[in-house]
């Protein structure tokens, strides 16, 4: 199962959505070999990713970056508009010194250097045109109390506060075969729900968020989004009305390709390339997100830094990718 429910509440001002997530989640897997903590916390993330995604109102790629000078360096989760997931991680020690039960704040915010990056990258952005990024701390403050964030969910619901959006709730989970999530946004007391005096909206908006937190981790692994939008909400659907949309399929899929490792090679420079390919015979690379080795030998080099267009810069390699 591998979809997307979005539903909403005639009685309260709330949007919500429910995604469940299996075999696209075990092809990011699949070309990983991260220890059990780090894979919880990769799949906590592909989750939000997913669910954050889902409100884009333009074509274009949500990203998710969690960078410290922890065991985790960089994680980065990408979802398309299209629900395509990617997803990476680089460590900054070996696997095997990563404690079994390690928590995010262990691993992602070493000595308070955590940070945690959400960017929209529109599609159709201009060369010149930058994407929108927030950036928020992977610590609370609370007066001279410096606390760390516990959990991926923890660490959305932070940046949601910080980024003034709407009122938002989450709750995510995953394990080595399934990923569950389940999102509560508070909607402005206008459009659909204008009808809404403040105090009924307010009562409704604290309504759907218990119904919410009865929510365990067993049902959103294992059930539909559709089943757990009846079991969490059926006492609402009777007396309020709840409307679900048709589930939104999802997917892995990588972006990676020769053109964009030949954009690598130069920023790298002609003369470093030319270091490597004295020292090596060839320029490789393997792709972080799905293993996709390229190869670049020296006619592909030349190619690369002798012409400004793409398609001819990368011909087909010789042998292997």
């Amino acid at each position: 199962m591998n979809e997307l429910l979005v539903f909403m509440c005639d009685g309260a001002p709330v949007r919500g959505e429910i995604v469940s997530i299996s075999s696209a989640w075990q092809a990011v897997l699949e070309r990983r070999d991260d220890p059990p903590a780090v894979r919880q916390i990769l799949g906590d993330f592909v989750a939000a990713a997913t669910l954050l995604s889902a409100s884009l109102k333009f074509d274009g790629t949500l990203i998710i970056q969690a960078q410290s000078k922890g065991p985790i360096q960089l994680l980065v989760v990408e979802c398309t508009s299209h629900l395509s997931i990617r997803a990476t991680v680089k460590l900054s020690v070996y696997p095997s010194e990563i404690p079994l039960n390690a928590s995010l704040g262990e691993l992602l915010d070493a000595s308070n250097t955590g940070r945690l990056v959400i960017t929209l990258d529109p599609a159709d952005r201009s060369p010149g045109q930058a994407p929108y990024q927030g950036i928020v701390a992977l610590q609370e403050h609370r007066g001279t109390v410096i606390k760390p964030v516990s959990s991926a969910a923890e660490a959305i619901a932070l940046y949601m506060q910080n980024s003034e959006q709407l009122d938002t709730r989450i709750w995510l989970t995953s394990n080595d075969t399934h990923i569950g999530g389940l999102l509560l946004q508070r909607l402005p007391n206008s459009g659909g729900h204008a009808h809404l005096d403040p105090q009924s909206a307010a009562e409704g908006w604290s309504r759907i968020q218990t119904l919410g937190e009865t929510i365990t981790n067993e049902e959103l692994l294992t059930l539909s989004p559709e089943t757990i939008l009846r079991r969490l909400f059926l006492e609402e659907s009777v007396e309020n009305g709840v409307r679900s949309f048709p589930p939104r399929p999802i997917h892995f899929a990588c972006r990676c390709s020769r053109n964009k490792v030949a954009d690598v090679l130069r920023m790298l420079g002609e003369d470093e390339v030319k270091s490597i390919l004295a020292e090596q015979g060839v320029v490789e690379t393997i792709c972080d997100f799905c293993a996709k080795p390229y190869r670049f030998d020296a006619v592909d080099c030349l190619q690369v830094f002798k012409t400004d267009l793409l398609s001819d810069a990368t011909r087909p390699p010789s042998s292997g990718h």
